[in-house]
């Protein structure tokens, strides 16, 4: 059915904007929803609070339907976390975000970029490839499972310069 609405109504392209503390709680919503363990708002805000954080918001119409957050340190930059709405997956909200966050990254200075993703997220895994960040590592056990084993989390790695 969704098919059919993207024939006649195609999903508008979403605005990226930097993230503010007034985005706490729907970031802090949009992570809870999206991992295992989300982080709360307090933690949300703290991060925003950091100078050497940086954050960027997906929005369409008035809605926040993504963000992504990284943490520099001098040229390098690991992304903390990447998450869109699942009511607005597969529309290329998360490519969006990325491609936008990863010029703002370059601009500042950063020339090498860190992620850890969980080896089962074949999407996220595969929105990664696309952007350009290959493996350079492995974390065995690293995300806890509610169920099972941990998960292991693959370190990808992408440079910018």
């Amino acid at each position: 059915m969704r098919w059919l609405l993207d024939i006649f109504f195609p999903p508008r392209p979403p605005v990226i904007t930097d993230a503010a503390m007034r985005d706490t709680a729907v970031i802090a919503a949009l992570h809870g929803a999206s991992f295992q363990r989300g982080w709360s708002e307090d933690e949300i805000e703290r991060m925003l609070a950091d100078r050497n954080v940086v954050a960027h918001r997906a929005i369409i119409g008035s809605r926040v339907t993504g963000f992504i957050m990284s943490r520099i340190a001098a040229d390098e930059a690991e992304i903390l976390s990447v998450a869109v709405a699942s009511a607005y997956r597969g529309r290329s909200i998360g490519r969006s975000l990325l491609r936008y966050h990863l010029g703002r990254l370059a601009a500042f200075g950063v020339r090498s970029v860190f992620l850890e993703v969980d080896e089962s997220n074949v999407s996220a895994r595969q929105l990664y490839r696309r952007a350009g960040f290959v493996e350079v590592g492995q974390r065995k056990g690293y995300y806890p499972q509610s169920a099972g084993q941990p998960a292991n989390a693959l370190v990808l790695r992408r440079d910018l310069a």
